[in-house]
C-alpha cells in the first residue's frame, strides 16, 4: 500500500503548481502588453511600449516629443517641423496625402501614429504590409487633447511624463480662465487662413479648435453661425459682421495687416479702423497638441491686453 503524502508535501506541492500556471500565463500574456481602442474603434495591441515610431501627422509629432518619445521616433510626414529636432528624422512624405509606404517599411516600426489627416484606406494598406496602425482622433477640447497625450505616453512607456505635462498643461489654463473671470466684454473676432481670394477668405467656424480656444480667450467668432468648418466668407458678410478684432493666421504666406488694410472696402471694417490686426501663428490653433494651451495664453492676451499688464 502506498504511503500518503504529508498534508505539508501536498500543500506544497498545490502551490508550486499553481505558481507553475500563473507564471506560464505570464510567459503568454505580458505584464508589459498593451491594448486600447484607437480612433477607427479597432483594438490595438502591442506586446510591450513601442520603441520604433513613424509619425504621419505634425500634431503626432509634437505630442511625442512633449510626452518624452522623441527618442523613439524613426520616421514623420513631412510637415512635421516642431520642436526643431524633428527636421532631422527622416520623412515618410505627406505631402498632398502621398506616403511613401517602402520608406516606412524600412524603418521597421513597431507602430505607426496616424490622424484624421490620413485615410481608412491609407490605414489598410500600412495594415495588408504587416504594420501595426493606432488612428488618433483629433480632440474636440482640451480635455481630449489631455487624454490623447496620456494615450500616447501609454503606447510608449512614458505615462509618468504624461501626467506631469498635463498637470502643468491645466495649470496654465486655469491662470487665463481666472484672469478671463473679470471679463464682462467679448470683442468679436475674425481669424483669416487663406486670402488667396481677398473677397472670400477662408476662416474657420463652428467645430474646429480655432473657434473653440476664441470662445475660451474670451473673444466671439464671428464665423461661428455661418455653417461648416473651414468655410469662405464674403466681403458682404465681413461688413455685416464687423469684427473687431483680425487675426492673420495666414502670416505665414505673406499677409500682413498692411495687405489688408489695402483690400478694397474693408476700411469700413472696425479692426481696420482701429488697427486691431494681428499676425498669428496658426500652428498654436490648428495643430491639437499641447501648442493649443501656448494659442489660448496668446489669443487671450491679444483679446484681452488689459488683463495681462
Amino acid at each position: 500500500m502506498m504511503a500518503r503524502k504529508p498534508l505539508l508535501a501536498l500543500l506544497f506541492d498545490t502551490f508550486f503548481f499553481a505558481f507553475f500556471l500563473w507564471g506560464c500565463e505570464a510567459i503568454t500574456t505580458p505584464a508589459s502588453a498593451i491594448e486600447i481602442t484607437d480612433g477607427l474603434e479597432r483594438v490595438v495591441r502591442l506586446e510591450e511600449p513601442a520603441q520604433r515610431i513613424v509619425s504621419m501627422a505634425p500634431s503626432n509629432t509634437e505630442n511625442l516629443f512633449a510626452v518624452g518619445a522623441g527618442d523613439q521616433v524613426v520616421g514623420r510626414d513631412e510637415f512635421s517641423d516642431f520642436p526643431a529636432e524633428a527636421s532631422s528624422i527622416s520623412s515618410v512624405g505627406g505631402g498632398f496625402g502621398d506616403y511613401n509606404y517602402e520608406a516606412i517599411v524600412n524603418l521597421q516600426p513597431d507602430l505607426v501614429i496616424a490622424a484624421e489627416i490620413n485615410t481608412s484606406d491609407q490605414v489598410k494598406a500600412l495594415e495588408d504590409l504587416g504594420i501595426t496602425v493606432f488612428y488618433l482622433k483629433n480632440p474636440t477640447s482640451l480635455e481630449d487633447m489631455y487624454a490623447n497625450l496620456v494615450t500616447i505616453a501609454r503606447l510608449t512607456g512614458h505615462e509618468g511624463e504624461a501626467a506631469s505635462l498635463v498637470e502643468s498643461l491645466k495649470a496654465r489654463v486655469s491662470v487665463i480662465e481666472e484672469k478671463l473671470g473679470e471679463v464682462s466684454e467679448r470683442p468679436k473676432v475674425f481669424y483669416e487662413l487663406d486670402a488667396t481670394d481677398p473677397n472670400a477668405p477662408y476662416t474657420a467656424a463652428a467645430g474646429t479648435f480655432i473657434d473653440t480656444l476664441i470662445g475660451q480667450a474670451g473673444g466671439e467668432n464671428i464665423a461661428s453661425d455661418l455653417g461648416g468648418q473651414y468655410i469662405p466668407i464674403s466681403a458682404e458678410e465681413l461688413l455685416l459682421q464687423n469684427p473687431e478684432i483680425i487675426l492673420l493666421g495666414d502670416a505665414a504666406y505673406g499677409i500682413t495687416p498692411e495687405t489688408v488694410i489695402a483690400r478694397p472696402g474693408w476700411e469700413a471694417i472696425d479692426a481696420v479702423k482701429n488697427q486691431r490686426i494681428f499676425a498669428f501663428d496658426d500652428n498654436l490653433a490648428s495643430r491639437p497638441g499641447p501648442r493649443l494651451v501656448d494659442g489660448l495664453e496668446a489669443l487671450a492676451m491679444l483679446l484681452h491686453p488689459e488683463l495681462f499688464q
